[in-house]
């Protein structure tokens, strides 16, 4: 197709903005499906996790025709924790769609990928969506962005960008707030006449970077990625080179070449530049690799991804129950798999723990990152255990420095005084404060361990109806010990089955994770504990049967329900002297000293 007919363009916004939603329609307007075709909602959201949850977590490629023309869609995660997602999809393309609530306004998502985007100088179309809720505040919505834009230093074109007002769920955009639309024409008009047609001249010699990955059992590696310059042919000779290892570069083939259209690969014989294209056939690609003709080995640069700030120890399950549920459980098959994760996921590291054979540090960008990853393992069939998260310090100019995120909480009026003593025992700084109608807005920094295990605390102090959202801001120096968690837990005694009887006299100690009938060993975590000190309970204690009979004395025994823990509230509620054995089909949370008068032994020589 003919470079000035093609517009490459990412959908980037906070989490539930209503990105995918966006996309749904504008597929769905463009005649992708057909007539009487039954489409899943957030059809884009193809993962199993990314359906439970709500969320994409991977970025997708999907195309579109407009008339003559082709539009080549980007759909971004929104989460900060897959902000390496986003970052690296920006190269792919020449504009951006900054899809803003109407209700909530910019949040810090939205100024760390709008950023991302201004560095690179692409053009940017503002989309204010979900304008039909009641709460919708356009025009203080419409300043609130431009104010975004001054405060990140755009240039005066990048300020006057052109504003829609769009309804994603109904997929109807308009050019003014006052009057309804009745399609997403304007949205594609817009996007034609304002997004510049890629550059790059198709006689050159062939040069593309890779900017994403997929896997494919059958054909192996999929390398997905914009062509700056020149064209390639199905089984056409090509060299691949690194900017950061320019010494380095192998030979290969093109074997396929697929173009997206729709929600499908179409397989091509040629393809030039501008076009985003997926190669499969070399082996080890990876992301940041450039795949060029090899007359001429010249490497991209690729922007560097930011540094992860927190991590995790994965280490082989060593519980009593090791090995009965899982199906990968060896040391082997746990490094094969989160060094395979890494070819996927451009901001994770995985490195080998010194000393240690069958443990390894995963760092990642955040709780969330990891705890997907900890469920993708799980339901793979691996079985394994994980330490609580630490962030990584960092030295600048000879001090010790930690992560600072930038948190915002929504919350009713009444319960932000709670919010901000809790945030504030946790180092956090207060920046500023906003009245939206009955709620509050404000901004605080916080150090990143400061957050570990609040998310719980922050929704039962708002009853529920708060929002928090934070994103990594820089480093700053260390601001001292932050306390992690007030309550103990409550720690079985002997190894055996969970009954009635034990657990009914464990309950007046504190709040129960497990009922009857739950197999539990010895220094496993069974339990919640008010005061803050670990005590060990029986609960598989039974009842002595004697031949003696008192009223009341076999009254039926009431057990308050127990809680049930997701994994994000596990690894939130994990001390430091705890791990998590995660299994596919239980989560258990136990001691790392499983023996009590050795962990007593432990605990008195820390004193």
């Amino acid at each position: 197709m003919d470079k000035a007919h093609l517009r490459n363009v990412a959908i980037i916004a906070h989490v539930d903005h209503g990105k995918t939603t966006l996309v749904d329609e504008m597929l769905k307007q463009a005649g992708v499906f057909h007539e009487h075709q039954e489409v899943a909602e957030r059809v884009m959201d193809s993962g199993d996790l990314e359906r439970e949850r709500g969320i994409t977590i991977l970025a997708k490629n999907t195309a579109v025709r407009y008339g003559d023309y082709k539009i080549n869609i980007v759909d971004t995660p929104g989460h900060a924790d897959f902000g390496g997602e986003v970052e690296r999809i920006l190269k792919m393309v020449n504009g951006v769609i900054l899809l803003v609530d109407a209700a909530e306004g910019p949040m810090p998502q939205t100024r760390f990928v709008l950023s991302r985007a201004l560095e690179l100088g692409h053009r940017v179309i503002l989309v204010l969506n979900k304008i039909d809720r009641p709460d919708q505040r356009i025009h203080e919505v419409v300043d609130e962005v431009l104010e975004l834009l001054m405060d990140l230093g755009c240039t005066d074109e990048q300020l006057d960008s052109p504003t829609l007002f769009c309804s994603g769920r109904n997929g109807t955009a308009s050019y003014s707030p006052d009057v309804a639309g009745t399609d997403l024409k304007p949205l594609f008009d817009t996007i034609i006449d304002y997004i510049p047609a890629p550059e790059g001249d198709e006689n050159a010699p062939f040069q593309m970077l890779v900017s994403s990955i997929d896997y494919n059992e059958f054909v192996g590696r999929i390398a997905i990625g914009r062509i700056e310059r020149g064209t390639i042919k199905a089984n056409g000779e090509i060299a691949v080179c690194n900017y950061h290892e320019p010494e380095k570069s192998r030979r290969s083939k093109a074997v396929n070449l697929y173009q997206f259209e729709g929600l499908q690969r179409v397989a091509v014989q040629e393809a030039s530049a501008g076009n985003i294209i997926a190669m499969s056939g070399i082996g080890d690609i990876t992301i940041g690799d450039t795949i060029c003709s090899p007359e001429a080995v010249e490497p991209i640069e690729f922007v560097k991804i930011s540094a992860p700030t927190m991590e995790m120890t994965f280490s082989v399950n060593d519980s009593p129950f090791a090995g009965r549920e899982g199906k990968f459980v060896t040391s082997r098959q746990l490094r094969e798999r989160l060094h395979r994760e890494t070819l996927k996921d451009v901001s994770l590291r995985v490195t080998d723990m010194e000393n240690a054979t069958d443990s390894f540090n995963v760092a990642g960008r955040g709780e969330m990152s990891l705890s997907i990853l900890i469920e993708t393992m799980r339901r793979e069939g691996y079985e394994f255990q994980v330490s609580p998260p630490r962030v990584l310090f960092q030295e600048i100019d000879g001090k010790r420095c930690e992560p600072v995120e930038r948190v915002v909480v929504d919350v009713p009026s009444e319960y932000i005084g709670a919010v901000i003593e809790k945030l504030g025992a946790r180092k956090g700084e207060f920046v500023e404060m906003l009245p939206v109608g009955s709620r509050t807005r404000a901004t605080f920094f916080v150090p990143e361990r400061g957050l570990f295990g609040y998310r719980n605390e922050f929704l039962t102090d708002t009853k529920g109806e708060g929002i928090m959202s934070s994103v990594f801001e820089r480093y700053e120096p260390y601001k001292g010990e932050v306390s992690r968690r007030g309550t103990g837990s409550l720690v079985a005694w002997e190894t055996g089955e969970a009954v009635t009887y034990g657990l009914f006299n464990a309950q007046e100690r504190g709040q129960l994770f497990i009922g009857p009938g739950t197999p539990v060993y010895a220094g496993m975590v069974v339990g919640q504990s008010p005061k803050n000190e670990d005590i060990p309970v029986n609960v598989c204690r039974r009842k002595q049967l004697t031949n003696m009979r008192a009223a009341g004395s076999d009254e039926a025994l009431r057990l308050t329900p127990p809680r049930q823990m997701s994994l994000e509230q596990c690894m939130e509620f994990l001390a430091d002297d705890e791990l998590l054995e995660v299994t596919p089909k239980n989560l258990r949370i136990r001691k790392r000293i499983l023996d009590h008068s050795q962990r007593m032994k432990a605990l008195k020589g820390h004193k």
